[in-house]
């Protein structure tokens, strides 16, 4: 897992010899539109082989939550027998268990405690950001784990960027009741529509629960206007296929 080709990888994990983690792209795996979810196993099946292929590890090793835009977030003690439903992040501080979650314009986050050895993945799209599930992904992390904020270190992932993501009202007063600084997260063009920034509303987030500046890593990357590298449900409709980010602790 040292040569993941295909594969984003984050710098801020790159000193950790025993983390995996990862976002895929349009190229990792030779799927049009890849699913890792579904009400039944063909939809997903293959694609989870051949995403624990290229990882080197096996497709039992995965969870994938049903996501439905909650702020809810799943301890992982085990590999689950059933699919974790309603759930749109998990925790977990066990070797050998490959938490993920799935996109396509959302927000994956990826968090990580090296002193504990704990991780976190997270998925927010503007429902899930506003429901602050990035906040809640991490007092999960300091109250389970007795983790330290000033210890994780957490990557944003690809995702919609500002430039493109025009909200409504709904979506406005939304990020203004509960984002940090929402000011800096909202853009009014001169069609008096707004734009939304979901990589520094989950960062003005992580910010306000201790997460130190210098530890949290946005990639910047669009999923939109790098649509030959992305899958972008709003550009290329909701039956597009996702990004998988994932994190392990390896043994």
């Amino acid at each position: 897992m040292d040569n993941l080709q295909n594969f984003i990888q984050y710098k801020i994990f790159e000193s950790f010899e025993k983390l995996v983690a990862f976002t895929t792209t349009k190229q990792t795996l030779n799927e049009e539109n890849p699913r890792f979810t579904g009400d039944s196993s063909a939809i997903f099946e293959n694609n989870r082989k051949q995403l624990a292929t290229k990882l080197d590890i096996n497709a039992n090793q995965f969870i994938f939550p049903r996501q439905t835009h909650t702020n809810c977030v799943a301890e992982i003690l085990h590999i689950p027998e059933t699919e974790i439903g309603e759930t749109d992040a998990l925790c977990t501080s066990k070797l050998e268990i490959c938490l993920c979650v799935q996109t396509a314009d959302c927000v994956p986050i990826l968090l990580f405690d090296p002193i504990k050895n704990v991780v976190s993945v997270i998925h927010a799209g503007w429902r899930g950001t506003v429901k602050r599930i990035v906040e809640i992904g991490i007092q999960k992390m300091l109250v389970n784990y007795n983790c330290s904020p000033k210890n994780i270190l957490a990557a944003i992932g690809p995702s919609i960027s500002q430039e493109i993501y025009e909200v409504g009202n709904e979506v406005v007063q939304s990020v203004r009741k509960s984002i940090p600084n929402a000011e800096k997260t909202l853009r009014k063009r001169s069609s008096g529509k707004f734009h939304l920034n979901l990589w520094e509303a989950n960062r003005q987030i992580l910010l306000g629960n201790g997460i130190f500046t210098e530890n949290i890593e946005i990639l910047g990357d669009c999923s939109f206007q790098k649509s030959d590298k992305y899958f972008s449900a709003r550009k290329e409709g909701i039956n597009t296929g996702r990004m998988v980010s994932g994190i392990m602790l390896k043994s």
